[in-house]
């Protein structure tokens, strides 16, 4: 039986942290459109910080925006669910975008399947991977991916529309202790009480373990499971993202 092809791409708009976003919505609008076909976006994202609306119904956003640009990080609104979590060129972001007739049928089977991915990713280079929250982590979820059940590695979102969903997320190569940095301070504006000891790395897990390593174990796991095929984003899609950059930059 022959596998699904998904397009995969690479291209990254890290110099815009709120394009990042918007190329992302932008994609889920053309696969729900038919304009564009299943992706599956893997790149290095913008250093920011991103909100979600809980977020920003709280009394301490302006501070919590405030906080993170202090310390190098923009803010923006994300284009999925969840609190505050945090990009930097150490994580690697993903954005999968799928067609599907009725999404809304099929958001917990989309956040297994992505969680199962990634954990066995992360069991290639040798770590005790487990799927589900950790007590006390950061934009907390029960298809987190974590190590050893103690330090969060990877977080999930999910957006559906009429005829497509988009699942995206980010796995913490690096630099876990920026996350730490940032946060303490974000969600303490924000209200939210966690364990910044939760917030964990693969480098932390697996010492020898590099960004380019870590992106071929991602990009094997999804390939054992669809025909992944290289390509790029169509101008339209492009164009249409900066026409959505509004939509999730923060003044």
């Amino acid at each position: 039986m022959a596998l699904r092809t998904i397009r995969l791409t690479l291209e990254a708009f890290s110099g815009t942290p709120a394009l990042d976003i918007a190329v992302s919505r932008a994609l889920l609008q053309g696969v729900a459109d038919g304009a564009e076909p299943e992706t599956l976006r893997l790149y290095t994202p913008a250093t920011s910080v991103v909100f979600g609306p809980q977020d920003a119904r709280s009394a301490g956003f302006d501070e919590a925006v405030a906080a993170a640009r202090a310390r190098g990080f923009e803010a923006v609104m994300r284009l999925g669910g969840g609190r505050a979590a945090v990009f930097h060129e150490e994580t690697i972001a993903f954005a999968w975008a799928m067609p599907h007739p009725a999404p809304r049928d099929s958001v917990d089977a989309r956040f297994d399947e992505v969680a199962e991915i990634m954990a066995a990713a992360f069991r290639r280079l040798g770590i005790d991977a487990r799927v589900g929250e950790v007590a006390g982590e950061y934009c907390p979820g029960r298809h987190s991916v974590n190590a050893r059940g103690k330090t969060k590695l990877m977080g999930v979102g999910q957006r559906v529309v009429r005829r497509a969903a988009h699942v995206g997320g980010v796995v913490v190569v690096g630099g876990g202790q920026r996350i730490k940095d940032v946060l303490v301070p974000v969600y303490e504006a924000l209200g939210v009480g966690w364990d910044p000891d939760t917030t964990g790395s693969i480098q932390d897990e697996a010492p020898g373990a590099d960004y380019q390593g870590v992106l071929r174990a991602i990009r094997e796991e999804f390939g054992a499971r669809y025909e992944l095929e290289p390509g790029q984003l169509s101008e339209a899609t492009l164009a249409l993202a900066w026409d959505l950059e509004r939509h999730h930059a923060l003044p």
